[in-house]
């Protein structure tokens, strides 16, 4: 290492070579002492392998079957998820007691920035109870619509659930989305009513609408206040007693299901599994059932919340597993882990995230394509339920075409990418995934299926190649106060809407459900329905398949011809106002010519909407201080005559952050 510095080498460089070396061992290897004083970031990396080696290794196996508990907490947004997971880290000793322990699991930029959840977090507890040592694992899971796949990833590590109900709002949309979640996978259910301490809470009505919406008996109810930290050892007590220890055998060959990963710079992917057979540790050869590659176990451990190394990990339990996967395809979430020669079933994986939204993703400079394609790679192992294709634009040169869950879900994505690869990327219009059922024989020779999905509309086929176009439809739950109940179903059916059913949850509230085209709620339906109901209604849906419907392509021409970005997918009733506002927003983000620009929505042949970009005028009357009319006719003609022709020969390129604009209030409107 030294003879590198002395044959010129930076110290950069070196400690480079150095830690490439050390991260295919998959550890931090002690640097040899050198005779010259050693550069400071040697010196730090040197500290960090000590303290590593120092933190003493946990032995898991005292923790028997019938003493693990693994469980997720579940809730609607902002109803105390983490911090009753806060409270239940502090009771058990996991973290210390201070004022700074907000949001401990809650470890992203993004998530405390939003104060929101975004990523599920793990984090294994050891807990005293009438004698007996418990490992208990919890899973924090977000409450958000956009990450209903993280929460049911989560459940399938998992034999029970905390469902935390707010005093002061009781149940809300996602709080039934996220039971139903939990009732398909047969889970056990604990109640929690939190926020008791609040001046409005109401806890005996939360519990009479738990009764009625979940058919929950009310005296399987803890109230609590995580705040506070009252009546959370009670949480912990039914956590042992109402939810079963895992089904599994120690002495089956290994099965390890993978439901999260992370990327480490240093020691490659990070797998978060949960050991349903067998028993793993280091040295272990394991092979990936997807992709059948043979890796060997570096080191194994669980997650207090940070990681804490462990001799070896027994099924039943759930912790991490770091075996030198430097490829990001090579940890796929959902993938089964087994030892070599040792082949057993896999384990069943999750349903595939199905994308509810579709955005171009370009690079601002196309000399960062290759560091974006890296960032979204490493970024993608960590959300899985993101999907990626390649694209290629005229204006904006190469880039993908990136499937989400939700609006929210991209936005989180994209400042993801910004904050943790530093990576800033242009997004364009989202649009839903349409689909056409073609109508000859030759074009489904041609596409090899009858129905096709599009993701671009610039790929929307013409009507008369097709016999129907189908777009998506989401079965939506709103819970409001009553009082805003004819406000809500105005709204509603302005976004073309059916009404499905009514139900009254108490004496003043109301859950309403409708089939919405996803479509018309995609954009900026959420903030209508908060702002109309002052914050009070909650929302959430769920992919209801496809319906019929009249859908047309339409075009943004500028002086006749096409701009590729803007084509837009519409129904056939809102092409007048979505084109109209298209135009209007062009026409302050484009800069003036010396020829007029005439900016036009086209739908077909049939121009819906058109704005204009005055030309710049130079006075060519300017020096004519007076003399014959004919002579300043002259002068006018032939400046009428010049712009004409420049008209016709001048091409307007719409510049890069006149897109961005464009694009941008789209989405933001």
């Amino acid at each position: 290492m030294w003879t590198l510095v002395g044959r010129g080498w930076s110290h950069g460089r070196a400690l480079a070579v150095w830690a490439a070396g050390t991260a295919q061992r998959g550890r931090l290897e002690p640097l040899p002492t050198p005779t010259c004083g050693a550069p400071a970031e040697f010196r730090a990396w040197d500290r960090l392998y000590t303290s590593a080696e120092r933190k003493e290794k946990i032995d898991m196996s005292r923790f028997s079957v019938e003493n693990i508990r693994n469980f997720s907490i579940i809730a609607h947004v902002d109803h105390g998820k983490s911090t009753l997971a806060d409270r239940l880290l502090e009771l058990t000793g996991t973290i210390d007691k201070t004022k700074n322990n907000k949001q401990v699991l809650d470890k992203l930029q993004v998530e405390r920035e939003r104060g929101i959840t975004v990523k599920a977090q793990t984090a294994s507890l050891f807990y005293n109870w009438e004698g007996k040592q418990y490992l208990l694992n919890l899973i924090d899971t977000p409450g958000h619509v956009d990450f209903s796949y993280e929460v049911s990833r989560s459940l399938s590590a998992c034999q029970g659930v905390l469902l935390v109900v707010d005093a002061n709002e009781g149940i809300q949309a996602q709080t039934v989305a996220n039971f139903f979640l939990a009732f398909e996978a047969q889970l056990s259910v604990i109640p929690v009513i939190n926020k008791i301490d609040l001046k409005n809470a109401d806890p005996e009505r939360v519990e009479k609408q738990i009764e009625k919406v979940f058919d929950i008996p009310s005296d399987e109810c803890i109230k609590i206040s995580a705040k506070l930290g009252t009546n959370v050892e009670r949480v912990l007590q039914a956590v042992i007693e109402r939810i079963p220890p895992p089904k599994v055998h120690r002495k089956n060959p290994l099965r390890a299901l993978v439901f999260d990963s992370t990327f480490d710079q240093y020691r490659g992917v990070i797998a978060n599994v949960a050991l349903f057979d067998g028993v793993v540790s280091k040295g272990d050869k394991i092979v990936s059932a997807h992709t059948k590659k043979i890796h060997e176990v570096n080191e194994v451990g669980v997650l207090n919340p940070n990681e804490q190394p462990a001799h070896k990990l027994y099924a039943g339990q759930v912790g991490y597993l770091i075996a030198g996967m430097k490829d990001v395809t090579e940890a796929q979430i959902g993938d089964t882990l087994y030892l070599h020669k040792q082949q057993v079933e896999p384990l069943p994986g999750f349903k595939s995230a199905k994308p509810m939204v579709f955005a171009g993703m370009y690079p601002i400079d196309q000399s960062e394509y290759n560091n974006l394609k890296s960032a979204i790679e490493k970024l993608t192992i960590n959300d899985s339920s993101v999907t990626v294709h390649r694209d290629s634009s005229l204006a904006l040169g190469a880039g993908w075409r990136l499937g989400f869950l939700g609006l929210l879900h991209m936005e989180v994505f994209n400042q993801r990418l910004e904050q943790e690869y530093n990576a800033s990327v242009i997004l364009t219009t989202p649009t839903v995934p349409y689909k056409a059922v073609l109508s000859s024989a030759k074009l489904i020779k041609e596409y090899r299926e009858k129905e096709i999905t599009i993701i671009n509309p610039a790929q929307f086929p013409e009507k008369s190649k097709v016999t129907e176009y189908l777009e998506p439809v989401v079965l939506g739950t709103i819970i409001t106060p009553d009082e805003y109940t004819g406000k809500v179903m105005m709204l509603c059916q302005a976004r073309r809407a059916v009404q499905k059913n009514m139900i009254f949850i108490d004496q003043n509230r109301v859950m309403l459900k409708y089939l919405f085209p996803l479509n018309e709620i995609v954009v900026d339906f959420y903030d209508s329905l908060k702002s109309l109901s002052s914050g009070y209604a909650s929302f959430d849906y769920e992919d209801a398949g496809y319906q019929t419907a009249e859908l047309v392509k339409m075009d943004i021409l500028l002086n006749g011809n096409i701009v590729e970005e803007l084509v837009t997918i519409v129904h056939k009733d809102k092409a007048h106002s979505v084109g109209k506002a298209i135009c209007e927003r062009l026409k302050d983000s484009l800069p003036r010519q010396l020829f007029e620009i005439a900016i036009q929505a086209a739908v077909g042949s049939k121009i819906i909407a058109r704005e204009t970009v005055k030309a710049y005028r130079k006075n060519v009357l300017a020096k004519c201080y007076g003399g014959d009319i004919t002579r300043k006719m002259k002068l006018l003609k032939r400046q009428a005559e010049g712009k004409k022709k420049l008209r016709k020969v001048g091409n307007i390129e719409v510049p890069r952050d006149a897109f961005i604009k464009v694009l941008k209030t789209q989405s933001d409107k």
